[in-house]
């Protein structure tokens, strides 16, 4: 081969990494942009789960108000 035919067939193999690399930076970066979407999925639930624990928490205290009254109101029926 004479020194265009290597210099050409260098040029060809470098290009080919660059290729290469574009591809996968490209694949790396559209997994980057999933799993940030992911993420903010993820946020949104913890902040669901957050909300729903404090609603839980809010009904369990009601519940329980309510079965300190019923408790009262069954004691003054049997003291009568």
């Amino acid at each position: 081969m004479n020194n265009f035919d290597v210099a050409v067939a260098k040029q060809l193999e470098t290009m080919d990494k660059l290729l290469g690399i574009q591809v996968e930076i490209e694949r790396c970066q559209q997994l980057q942009t999933q799993l940030k979407e992911e993420m903010e999925q993820i946020q949104t639930l913890k902040e669901q789960i957050e909300k729903m624990k404090k609603e839980l928490k809010e009904v369990q205290d009601i519940f329980e108000a309510q079965t300190e009254d019923a408790i009262r109101s069954y004691q003054k029926m049997e003291s009568r």
